[in-house]
């Protein structure tokens, strides 16, 4: 493994084990609940949206493997201080990111460019976007528990 990729997953299993911004989010004004079948992942999304359409603050609760938690708390990092355009606009970015569409700017990704090779392994994607998926309908106030059953064949 090279040096890079040990990088990779050292921030990977840094954010599975110490989460940022994990717990119960008091005045929250957007929610979404998401569920992986393949493997039982299960996250949690408050969000606490501005009138102007400010992520003033977002959190997440769950369970699941080290991709999808780490997935969770490196995006809610990103979002913080982002307006909804932006983070529809990085949720886009991640999900052609880790679909392994061609021609994404990964680097406008920062460091959730780390998520980049999971697109070799489509269980994983699943893992990494579950998050992702979450926050779109807590975005768009979907009340349906959001499956990653999106057509990502294992």
């Amino acid at each position: 493994m090279s040096e890079f990729s040990d990088l990779y997953q050292d921030l990977i299993l840094d954010h599975q084990k110490n989460p940022r911004n994990f717990g119960d989010l008091p005045g929250a004004n957007h929610h979404a609940d998401g569920f992986n079948p393949l493997c039982g992942d299960k996250i949690s999304l408050d969000l606490k949206l501005s009138a102007q359409g400010l992520i003033e603050d977002v959190k997440f609760k769950g369970s699941g493997c080290a991709i999808s938690k780490a997935s969770a708390s490196l995006m809610t990092v990103a979002l913080k201080g982002k307006r909804t355009e932006d983070a529809e606009k990085m949720f886009h970015q991640f999900h052609d990111m880790v679909m392994g569409k061609e021609g994404v700017p990964a680097a406008e990704l920062g460091k959730l460019k780390v998520f980049e090779g999971v697109r070799d392994y489509p269980a994983r994607v699943k893992c990494a976007s579950l998050a992702w998926h979450t926050l779109e309908a807590a975005l768009h106030d979907h009340k349906d528990v959001v499956s990653t059953d999106d057509g990502v064949q294992p």
